[in-house]
């Protein structure tokens, strides 16, 4: 097998002692520096039309454009709420990919359909990881080729805050001093955390709740018995965060099943944050 060259004027034992003097490697960056996450609610009985028509439609011709089908779920506490998340390099990705997808074909040719399930598709947030290294990481994940109908394994867990404006650093340094951890003692994987992305809305056409500040993290699981275990620990996290820097109320947590093929799903890898020092979607 042919190998990679080595520098110019360089030796195999040069090049290895080279190597060993380099510094350990720094933490991968984050998949998809902007994330939409976007919670729809549904005509009762359609959840799965509209699964169905996403995953067999919906990823690869956005993928193509440049943007990123990061997961997609049923909320097993509502029957008529269908949650996913897209990604994107950056604010001008974003606005560039969207306008070629839903000006596309794909789009115009499954739009009535799509829409057909949907009640409501504004609840949108727009969000930022709130490390450098928290979001996502996604490089090791594969996923399910189309047609695949097998349940996928790895119950995943969403909590969203509302912050006071001013409370976003003092919040994310309070979530990883005392709360990751807890998470992880109990049993759960933090995926990756963010913060609002503050930019504003560059593809007017599809809505997003701007003016809100926001911190939600994402938790997986290996099983549903851990995961069940957690959440029933629901009243003990609620208070462990009861003196949490600018809290608004009380945190949306959603319980979500990873769709046949959702790339992320509880069984994904960890973040890597490094502790503090007109159209329808």
């Amino acid at each position: 097998m042919r190998g990679r060259p080595y520098p110019k004027g360089q030796t195999r034992p040069e090049r290895e002692a080279s190597a060993r003097q380099q510094p350990a490697s720094m933490p991968e960056p984050s998949c998809s520096p902007v994330v939409e996450f976007r919670q729809y609610k549904l005509h009762p009985g359609q959840r799965d039309v509209l699964i169905d028509l996403f995953d067999r439609e919906f990823i690869e011709s956005q993928e193509a454009l440049g943007m990123r089908v990061i997961g997609q779920f049923r909320d097993t506490n509502d029957p008529d709420r269908f949650v996913w998340l897209r990604g994107f390099r950056d604010m001008a990705t974003r606005a560039r990919g969207l306008k070629g997808f839903y000006g596309g074909p794909v789009w115009q040719e499954h739009r009535e359909v799509a829409n057909a399930t949907m009640i409501d598709s504004s609840n949108v947030l727009l969000l930022r990881p709130a490390r450098p290294t928290s979001g996502f990481s996604l490089g090791g994940d594969d996923r399910l080729p189309r047609g695949t109908n097998e349940a996928r394994s790895g119950p995943v867990i969403a909590s969203i805050y509302s912050l006071n404006t001013s409370a976003e650093s003092a919040f994310v340094d309070y979530f990883e001093s005392k709360f990751k951890p807890a998470i992880t003692d109990a049993g759960a994987v933090v995926l990756a955390y963010f913060v609002t992305e503050k930019s504003a809305n560059n593809f007017p056409a599809l809505p997003v709740r701007e003016g809100e500040n926001v911190f939600i993290w994402f938790a997986g699981f290996a099983d549903r018995t851990t995961d069940e275990r957690v959440l029933s620990d629901d009243e003990d996290f609620g208070r462990s965060m009861a003196d949490a820097p600018g809290l608004n109320r009380p945190p949306q947590v959603l319980r979500l099943a990873p769709t046949s093929r959702s790339l992320l799903s509880g069984a994904s890898r960890a973040c890597s944050a490094m502790p503090p020092s007109g159209s329808r979607p």
